[in-house]
């Protein structure tokens, strides 16, 4: 049966070969995507791929919880079922940069935007699934519950690899807190994308050997958005096609309980 699913960094990487994956399969694709060239271009891939019409799409900042809250206006008026919602965008950044709502942005970008916008299709979610585009790079990087970074001893990896961990505890605590949602988080491998900030992460990101490609994140994106929910565990973090250990920071029940707070606060929920 076919799905409807929202893919948020639809527009490029692993949400662009995503989508036109599921596309092929015939699921309904829905894009979303920051940058409007970048996100007519993929409106245009997926709907090759698939039957040739356009799938629906919306431009949305999540660095600006505004537009997160927009997007899921427009979500919830023009797309009566969601199966699957990938949160899948995000980014880093090598410079500290302060969001319009006051929060460091990477950590922002890359939680604070999809719990907002998850919190808010919640009820559309029921009986559907969240997946969460995760990183072994959690390894790096421990979650606050402030979001604001001390600029002075700013580093791209750490707070890229909080908000990453971040990914996996709202997965396990949504898990804990929405059993009719099945919730998981990923590590798509180090993905040969235009990912990041900063010339030297980009030549990476671009140039560097032994990089996955975009489709074959993709696929592992595709499988666990598609796979039936039995198969999957709830809550877990996912390497491959394999229910994974994360750090042990990662899997600390108080911490994804206090940050899941902390979210919901910083975000207006409560």
């Amino acid at each position: 049966m076919a799905q409807t699913i929202v893919i948020t960094g639809g527009s490029s990487g692993i949400g662009l070969a995503a989508g036109e994956q599921l596309a092929a399969r015939g699921d309904e694709v829905v894009l979303v995507g920051r940058n409007q060239a970048r996100l007519a271009a993929a409106v245009e891939r997926v709907a090759a791929a698939g039957n040739g019409r356009a799938p629906r799409h919306f431009q949305a900042d999540f660095e600006n919880l505004d537009d997160v809250r927009k997007l899921a206006a427009h979500l919830l008026e023009d797309v009566p079922r969601i199966d699957v919602l990938a949160n899948n965008a995000g980014g880093i950044l090598s410079r500290p940069r302060e969001t319009v709502d006051g929060f460091e942005a990477t950590v922002q970008a890359n939680h604070l935007g999809p719990f907002l916008l998850t919190h808010l299709l919640r009820e559309r979610l029921t009986g559907g699934r969240v997946v969460n585009t995760a990183s072994r790079a959690h390894m790096q990087g421990r979650p606050g519950t402030s979001f604001v970074d001390d600029y002075r001893s700013y580093n791209q990896w750490r707070s890229y690899g909080a908000s990453k961990s971040a990914n996996i505890l709202f997965a396990a605590e949504a898990a804990r807190r929405w059993p009719d949602v099945v919730s998981v988080s990923f590590h798509p491998g180090v993905v040969r994308t235009n990912f990041g900030s900063g010339r030297i992460t980009r030549f990476f990101y671009r140039y560097a050997p032994g990089l996955v490609t975009p489709e074959a994140a993709g696929e592992l994106l595709t499988w666990l958005c598609t796979t039936p929910a039995a198969e999957l565990e709830n809550g877990a973090y996912y390497v491959g096609h394999t229910a994974s250990r994360s750090a042990a920071h990662a899997r600390d029940p108080e911490l994804a309980a206090a940050l899941w707070e902390a979210s919901l606060a910083a975000t207006g929920l409560t």
